[in-house]
């Protein structure tokens, strides 16, 4: 069959009555702004490029779940809901164009919500409803300035009807579909343009009408749509087409192209929904925010189930799909609790520089189903601070970077000879890694890196923990300069005297790891702006220990800041060296003198429960 065409307002009024989205297609993505793009090219009459649809035949059609077109969408993403295709006589899939014709439909009929600069999305007010609207009075002739698009009409996105002037008539986009014959658009025309501002000049009336003469001709008359249709009703053969025809343009998620094939194996359950739901319940249901995708995920369960761990569609087959599924439930248990005992720790959407690193923990638990690490017995202790240093310097080390694969097989290996309740084996994954270039010690350079990390970078949170001994960073620590950044302001430091060559190099020093500490917010309230030396004077010994402060009381005067972050710079890289094995390659001997039975990392005492 060769290619057909039809007009937008045709191929609407088909959105969700005959077209419907197979599971393979990804959600909506297109910005605002590409949608505008999208209809400044329709009434430019340009080529939108071809579509590909496929006709289900009505045998098929209970065997394929499909899903409606988003009308409404958000800059979040909207997940597309599922269809109820029960009377469709002629159920027809859009394999490519999804995007166009969501556009299209957003544009005509529905509505975009953004959020607006600045705010926080937890505030109700952060969010704006919007709907398209055309300038009729904007002359397509004449460029914008400072307008490097290529927009040459006046769409844009309003939350409610925006106000006309002289230079500006406005009209909702959607309108246009009221009018399916030239009278009733004719009419419509005519009261339109006699509510033109009397100061209306002829050419803006010239540009008025051909403008909305152009919008319905675009809608109504022109056939855009080209679209050719697959009849064939083998699946494989239209998953071929599908990953063919989406080649280009937005790169597609593995994930996605794999939906499909995911819901014809595993036919006891909607795994689009329990893939979407999960990977949801993930990044807003647990403690902490996350920030985890389908790929995760389903990365997660090539691992868990030993399987090969390359991410290609090649071993999503038929049998490596009904294996997933038979353990699919002890994976989500084992993710969830993984990405709970993270969150403990204070890794979440923000610090988690690299979700695969977490990988190898999850694994640990899943093998271990009955493990809870939640209460405090010497192994729930031990292991608990095992896996927060092993996890927190794998990402500071970035061994779960690019080319992953190769940690994730060396760390399956280890973890796969456990038996029994065991415990996570520090060691043994750092020598193992080592031996595939993926380990190594982490060594002086590796410790002057960590020092120079600054201030508010995720990379820097994760090596201030490591400074100390607690498993549980639930209480959301707040990263604190200890000589407050008010002292470095010019005017402060001239006052104080120092020179110009001493105030830069206070500069420099002010934000790095020597002059940074973790403190709970009441604390950091407390200490606010105030004078270093004062603050410090009024804490116990035992905070001097916890946050690695020089003892030498001289130190604590700003005019010997230099002198102060030599010093905790010293403590800090013995800290490291002594928790990490800088010198020998390995954990070593645990920070002051704390004892190592667990695989040689130095354990405290307080536990972390795993909800």
């Amino acid at each position: 069959m060769g290619y057909k065409s039809e007009t937008v307002a045709g191929a609407i009024r088909r959105l969700n009555f005959n077209y419907f989205l197979p599971a393979i297609q990804r959600e909506f993505v297109w910005a605002p702004e590409k949608v505008i793009q999208l209809f400044d090219s329709l009434m430019s009459l340009y080529p939108i490029s071809s579509f590909l649809f496929w006709e289900v035949s009505p045998g098929n059609r209970d065997k394929w779940q499909v899903y409606r077109f988003v009308e409404n969408a958000t800059s979040e993403g909207t997940h597309n809901e599922l269809a109820n295709t029960d009377g469709v006589q002629q159920l027809t899939l859009v394999l490519d164009g999804q995007q166009r014709l969501t556009s299209m439909l957003i544009g005509l009929k529905g509505t975009y919500t953004v959020k607006k600069k600045y705010k926080k999305k937890a505030n109700p007010d952060a969010w704006s409803r919007q709907r398209l609207y055309l300038d009729l009075l904007k002359d397509p002739k004449v460029e914008e300035e400072d307008d490097d698009r290529g927009v040459r009409y006046g769409f844009a996105f309003y939350d409610s009807e925006p106000q006309d002037d002289a230079q500006h008539f406005w009209l909702r986009v959607g309108r246009i579909l009221d009018f399916d014959n030239a009278d009733a658009f004719a009419d419509f025309k005519a009261q339109l343009e006699d509510k033109l501002p009397g100061s209306t000049t002829r050419d803006q009336v010239r540009v008025f009408r051909a403008n909305l003469d152009r919008l319905h001709r675009a809608i109504w008359e022109a056939e855009p749509i080209a679209y050719h249709t697959e009849l064939d009703q083998d699946y494989d053969r239209v998953l071929d087409i599908f990953v063919r025809a989406n080649d280009g343009g937005v790169k597609l998620d593995k994930s996605d192209l794999l939906l499909s094939t995911v819901i014809a194996e595993w036919d006891d359950l909607n795994a689009r929904d329990e893939i979407y739901g999960f990977v949801d319940f993930l990044n807003a249901g647990l403690a902490r925010k996350n920030a985890f995708d389908k790929d995760f995920l389903m990365k997660a369960c090539l691992v868990l189930s030993d399987l090969s761990v390359e991410y290609k569609i090649r071993n999503f087959n038929s049998p490596n799909l009904k294996l997933i599924r038979s353990k699919w439930d002890g994976i989500k248990e084992a993710v969830q609790k993984g990405v709970s005992l993270a969150n403990s720790f204070g890794i979440d959407g923000d610090t988690l520089i690299s979700a695969n690193a977490l990988i190898p923990v999850v694994y640990y638990l899943y093998r271990q189903p009955a493990l809870t690490l939640g209460g405090t017995t010497c192994f729930d202790v031990k292991s608990t601070y095992a896996i927060r240093v092993w996890l927190t310097t794998a990402l500071l080390r970035g061994i779960f970077g690019v080319h992953s694969d190769t940690a994730l097989r060396a760390a399956r290996e280890v973890l796969g000879k456990l038996q029994g309740v065991a415990a996570f084996p520090v060691a043994e994954l750092d020598s193992e890694m080592a031996k595939r270039g993926r380990g190594g010690a982490f060594d002086s350079d590796a410790v002057a890196e960590t020092l120079s990390l600054t201030y508010g970078k995720p990379r820097t949170f994760l090596a201030l923990t490591l400074l100390y001994d607690d498993n549980n960073w639930a209480n959301n620590p707040q990263e604190d300069h200890i000589f407050p950044r008010q002292l470095f302001s010019k005017k402060h430091m001239n006052e104080r005297g120092l020179d110009t060559d001493t105030q830069a190099r206070y500069s420099d020093l002010m934000d790095r790891l020597g002059n940074l500490e973790l403190l709970v917010q009441k604390e950091n309230n407390q200490k606010s702006g105030g004078e270093f030396e004062t603050w410090i004077n009024s804490r116990d010994e035992s905070f001097l220990s916890r946050h690695l402060i020089p003892r030498d009381k001289s130190l604590w005067s700003f005019g010997n800041f230099e002198r102060f972050i030599h010093a905790r710079e010293e403590l800090i890289r013995d800290r490291l060296s002594s928790l990490l094995g800088a010198s020998e390659g390995g954990l070593s001997d645990g920070a002051d003198g704390a004892p190592l039975d667990i695989q040689g990392v130095a354990v405290p005492s307080g536990g972390v429960r795993i909800r």
